[in-house]
C-alpha cells in the first residue's frame, strides 16, 4: 500500500465533480486531481474554485494528470472569507467588473448588482469599460459614473490598445510581493472579458466569442471557472491567482444574491454619507418626503442613475418572501 500525504492546496477549477487542486509539495507547486470525500456532499458543501482545501493522496504521481487517481481526495474545505454563487468563487479579493460601452448595449444594473453583492462579502469591485473604440464617449460616462460613487475605473480598447497598458501597471500593482490575492474577471456575455484577457495575458489563449446578431448579446466561451497562477502571467516577482469566469445574459436576486432590504442602501458607496439623515427612521430612500438621498440625487450629488438601480434592486428584492431572505441570508 502507497505511503499517505495529506497537503493543503488552493482548488483551480471543478468540472462535472473532478477537481484540479494546486498543492505546494516540499516547496513546489503541481497539480492534482481528485474528487471530494462524500461526508463533504453529504453536508452539501460544494467545492468552489479558489478554495483552500486539505488533499490526501498516495506516493505514485503519474496518474494524477490522466484524471482522478483513487487515493486523491478532497477531504476537508477550510474557512471561507467569502463566496459568490454567480460567479462561483471563494476566497475572492478584488473582482473586475467588464462592461462594454457598445455592441452589446452597456447594462449598468447589472454590474450595479455585482458591485453591491461584492460590497456585502467584502471584496474590491473595480470597474473596467471596454469596447471604447467603438463609443468613446459612453465609455468615459460609464467611467465618471463609478467613479463618483468612489471606486477605480478603467476605460479601454483590445481593438486599439487605448488603456490597456494603465490597467495591465494596475494589475502588477496589484499581485506584486507576497500579496496572495484571488481575483477574478465577470461581466454580461460579449463583454469583451476573453479578449481582455487575452491582451493582458497571450499565453492563456482564451476563446473569444462573436456577438449574436439576432439577440444582440454575446455567446458564452468561457463554460467554467479557472484560476490561474499570477507568476505564470507576470513571472517572478508577483504572487496570487486571477480568476476567468462564464459570462451571463442576466442576474437577479434569487440566486443566493439576497440580502435584508435595510442593508441594501449601504452598498451604495455615495448614498452612506446621507443614511441617519432622513425625516424617518425606516425610510427607504425610494420616494419619502425629506429623504436625505432623494435631495441629494435632486441635487445632482448622487447620479439619478444609480439611484434607478438602486430603486429597481429594491423593488425586486421586496418581492421575496422574508422567510426566503432569511433562508437565503443564514446560507450565504
Amino acid at each position: 500500500m502507497s505511503e499517505k500525504k495529506n497537503l493543503t492546496g488552493t482548488l483551480i477549477k471543478g468540472v462535472g465533480g473532478l477537481y484540479e487542486i494546486e498543492v505546494c509539495d516540499e516547496g513546489t507547486y503541481r497539480l492534482v486531481h481528485g474528487r471530494a470525500r462524500g461526508v463533504l456532499r453529504h453536508e452539501k458543501i460544494s467545492p468552489l474554485p479558489g478554495d483552500a482545501v486539505t488533499v490526501s493522496f498516495g506516493e505514485a504521481t503519474e496518474t494524477f494528470l490522466e484524471g482522478a487517481d483513487a487515493d486523491t481526495a478532497i477531504d476537508a474545505i477550510l474557512p471561507r472569507k467569502n463566496a459568490l454563487v454567480r460567479p462561483p468563487l471563494a476566497n475572492l479579493d478584488y473582482l473586475f467588473l467588464v462592461l462594454p460601452a457598445a455592441n452589446p448595449t452597456p447594462m449598468p444594473e447589472v454590474a450595479d448588482k455585482l458591485i453591491c453583492l461584492c460590497e456585502t462579502k467584502g471584496i474590491e469591485p473595480v470597474v473596467v469599460v471596454t469596447k471604447e473604440d467603438l463609443d468613446g464617449q459612453t465609455a468615459e460616462k460609464l467611467a465618471r459614473l463609478y467613479r463618483r460613487a468612489g471606486f477605480t475605473a478603467f476605460t479601454l480598447s483590445t481593438v486599439s490598445g487605448e488603456g490597456v497598458e494603465a490597467f495591465r501597471t494596475y494589475l502588477k500593482e496589484l499581485f506584486h510581493g507576497d500579496s496572495a490575492r484571488i481575483c477574478a474577471f465577470s461581466g454580461a456575455s460579449g463583454a469583451g472579458k476573453s479578449s481582455l484577457m487575452n491582451i493582458l495575458f497571450p499565453t492563456l489563449s482564451l476563446e473569444a466569442g462573436e456577438l449574436s446578431r439576432k439577440i444582440g448579446r454575446g455567446k458564452n466561451t468561457t463554460r467554467h471557472t479557472e484560476l490561474y497562477r499570477i507568476s505564470e502571467l507576470f513571472g517572478a516577482g508577483y504572487s496570487g491567482y486571477l480568476a476567468d469566469t462564464p459570462g451571463f445574459s442576466m442576474l437577479d436576486f434569487t440566486h443566493g444574491f439576497s440580502f435584508p432590504l435595510n442593508e441594501l442602501a449601504h452598498t451604495f458607496r455615495e448614498f452612506r454619507p446621507y443614511i441617519g439623515g432622513c425625516r424617518y427612521t425606516k425610510c427607504t430612500h425610494t420616494k419619502e418626503e425629506e429623504c436625505a438621498i432623494l435631495e441629494a440625487v435632486k441635487e445632482g450629488i448622487i447620479p439619478r442613475s444609480r439611484h434607478r438601480s438602486y430603486v429597481s434592486m429594491y423593488g425586486e428584492l421586496k418581492q421575496i418572501p422574508e422567510w426566503k431572505r432569511m433562508k437565503m441570508n443564514e446560507n450565504k
